[in-house]
């Protein structure tokens, strides 16, 4: 592997979750990682209140937008080294042929969309996704990844998903 890696953060929507995972990481991993998000069928738009997350962490929203996984599947994609899932439905969807051999692992977090109750404890469901996706970004950039063979650095990120 290289000192630069490519991560594909997928899951169904692509409008929380994923959206928040990648610019956490663009965010922390500024010159080590590029990372991507999609969906295995997109809302169209990322969800307000993910957004708004990320801005209190003073993480910059521009140019983020709800996609399909397609995007990242066909010719002209760029090499993926990683590629997480962070809802339970992407994870046991059939997923395209990815170009490349990248690692992947389940980062499994509760969906915040799905909350319907008070604008509080919305607010509160999207901040727990924010903190529980942040810790994990901030333990996968704390690896030396290049001192793993593939089957080792596999079991760390299935470890770093049970966070």
């Amino acid at each position: 592997m290289s000192d630069h890696y490519n991560v594909l953060f997928l899951c169904t929507g692509n409008s929380a979750r994923s959206i928040m995972a990648e610019a956490i990481l663009n965010h922390r991993g500024r010159g080590r990682f590029t990372a991507y998000s999609a969906g295995s069928h997109p809302t169209g738009q990322p969800r307000p209140e993910a957004l708004r997350q990320l801005q209190l962490a003073g993480i910059s929203i521009e140019g983020l937008r709800s996609k399909s996984w397609d995007e990242f599947a066909g010719p002209g994609a760029p090499h993926l080294d990683f590629i997480f899932t962070v809802c339970d439905n992407a994870a046991r969807e059939h997923c395209p042929l990815w170009p490349g051999r990248a690692i992947t692992a389940h980062w499994g977090i509760a969906d915040p969309a799905a909350v319907k109750d008070s604008p509080e404890e919305i607010a509160w469901a999207f901040r727990e996704a924010f903190e529980k996706l942040d810790a994990r970004i901030e333990r996968l950039g704390a690896l030396r990844i290049e001192e793993f063979d593939d089957p080792a650095l596999q079991r760390e990120l299935a470890q770093i998903g049970r966070i």
